[in-house]
């Protein structure tokens, strides 16, 4: 099953956001290179990211649609984690309280919720994925030091 919908802009990284704040985020470092993953981002890796996970996705257009009424794609932020090497993300959702908030009249059962979340987290995982594979080639900034130790 596909998805067949227009892609979202990509969301603005801001490079002051720090990653700790983020429940579901453990990282430590300093540094995200949010300003070249956004460049990333604005030159082709979201909707390459977005083609792949629209191919491949169960989700249907009416839910899809929510998540463009409440804007959730201009919620997601990607950074670099150096210490993993990887790139790493957080992705919105539907908070857990959706019902008594009356969050959108297009939330009407836990199936959609959790619809949308795991869709969200396939999606930012995906984008991850496009730009570590074709677009981060950081490695060649590393320099080993001149002397490293003999472990003999």
């Amino acid at each position: 099953m596909s998805l067949d919908v227009e892609t979202p802009a990509p969301p603005e990284l801001d490079p002051e956001t720090d990653a700790e704040a983020y429940d579901d985020v453990n990282v430590d470092v300093s540094e995200y290179r949010r300003e070249e993953l956004d460049e990333f981002l604005r030159a082709g890796a979201w909707a390459a990211a977005f083609d792949t996970w629209t191919a491949r996705t169960d989700m249907d257009e009416a839910t899809f649609a929510v998540i463009v009424d409440l804007e959730l794609f201009s919620e997601f932020d990607f950074f670099w984690d150096s210490f993993a090497g990887r790139v790493g993300y957080h992705a919105p959702g539907i908070p857990e309280d959706w019902r008594h908030r009356e969050i959108h009249p297009g939330l009407d059962s836990w199936e959609t919720v959790s619809t949308i979340n795991a869709g969200l987290t396939e999606f930012g995982q995906t984008v991850c994925d496009v730009l570590k594979d074709e677009y981060i080639d950081w490695d060649e900034d590393y320099e080993p030091p001149d002397e490293l130790p003999d472990f003999d």
